[in-house]
């Protein structure tokens, strides 16, 4: 710790992001996408002409923000491009979670949330989840100064409806709900066309889980004119350019090809249902998911140690060591071979003596 760093970041816990080895191994740690980007995009970054790189992008990214308004439904003033969802998410905890009042949030959600009310001095406030693991839309305040929640949730899995949402969106119209759609093709339902009814809703996706591209990093948000216009202001305060040329290009090729979109997430399904089908008959107790994920608990099985002895044979799962999920372990869906191989690994090691 040095004495050059301010009060807050002294102060600062920081999100710790899923291990990347260097070593060959299973990854089934991070939620990464098992398959390829479209192949469209390996066109792009073949012929991509380096002497556009000699300019600054486009700071309004009008044509990335045109392609993914056509694929959702929306206009383009409705739609804000990041530099991953993480960037649009902090970008959103400035423009509108700073009110004074405390931002509500599930008590297990995804980690990054009460790091940035911790960066931006905001009060958050922990919320327990339903006694199914699903986050509890009832629990929601209307007089808080925002809601904010992962729809599927992670690392849980659950998703709600879009009706469930619209009905939470009728009775809290004074502060912005933040709805993080990271999974939601995975099996959830976008809450994306509700955005024309509630002006204050504000969806945020990525192209890094189901397009395959978590290593461009690109993310968006879908609002209300009112709400973009709020993240443009901070985002211009902050780097005008957070979307580079090639980043975009890249982007618009992965868009186009539907018919790889809906290929890759269907096996995805796919290969987690038979996995989770698998794991049960092991003893394992899985929650249902709606994302690329599954969260699960053995029952006469320590986690940690399940962790180490998969680690050890080659395969990397997530295990948090935190009260509420210490008993269980986060597992990215991989590829079919892949996912054989862990559930033959925790035959194994669930037959093991103790």
């Amino acid at each position: 710790m040095s004495k050059f760093w301010s009060p807050e970041v002294r102060e600062l816990t920081p999100y710790i992001p899923g291990e990347q080895p260097r070593e060959q191994l299973i990854k089934l740690n991070t939620n990464e996408n098992p398959y390829p980007p479209a192949p469209g995009v390996g066109a792009v970054l073949r012929d991509f002409p380096s002497d556009h790189l000699r300019r600054y992008p486009d700071p309004e990214s009008r044509a990335l923000r045109e392609a993914l308004a056509e694929e959702l439904g929306v206009e383009p003033q409705q739609v804000f491009v990041g530099n991953g969802s993480d960037e649009v998410l902090a970008l959103a905890f400035q423009a509108f979670f700073r009110q004074g009042r405390p931002l509500e949030m599930p008590e297990i959600s995804y980690s990054f949330y009460p790091v940035y009310c911790r960066l931006y001095g905001i009060e958050r406030q922990a919320l327990p989840l339903a006694a199914d693991w699903s986050v509890d839309l009832e629990a929601f305040s209307a007089t808080a100064g925002g809601t904010i929640f992962a729809n599927p949730n992670a690392p849980t899995g659950h998703g709600h409806t879009r009706e469930a949402l619209a009905t939470l969106l009728e009775r809290i119209t004074e502060s912005v709900v933040l709805v993080d759609e990271a999974y939601v093709d995975f099996g959830g339902e976008s809450a994306v066309p509700l955005v024309e009814r509630f002006p204050n809703l504000l969806v945020t996706g990525t192209f890094s889980k189901s397009r395959s591209l978590a290593g461009l990093r690109l993310g968006y948000a879908v609002g209300s004119r009112e709400l973009i216009e709020g993240l443009e202001r901070v985002k211009d305060s902050f780097n005008s350019y957070p979307i580079d040329s090639l980043a975009s290009a890249v982007a618009i090729a992965s868009l186009a090809d539907r018919e790889h979109f809906a290929a890759c997430r269907g096996r995805v399904i796919t290969t987690r249902e038979r996995t989770r089908d698998r794991l049960e008959r092991l003893g394992f107790e899985v929650l249902p998911s709606q994302a690329n994920f599954l969260l699960v608990h053995h029952p006469e099985q320590d986690a940690a140690q399940l962790f180490v002895g998969l680690r050890k044979r080659g395969i990397l799962v997530r295990h948090f060591n935190t009260e509420a999920l210490r008993d269980h372990l986060r597992i990215s869906i991989g590829t079919e071979d892949e996912m054989t191989s862990l559930t033959e690994t925790l035959e194994t090691l669930c037959q093991a003596p103790a």
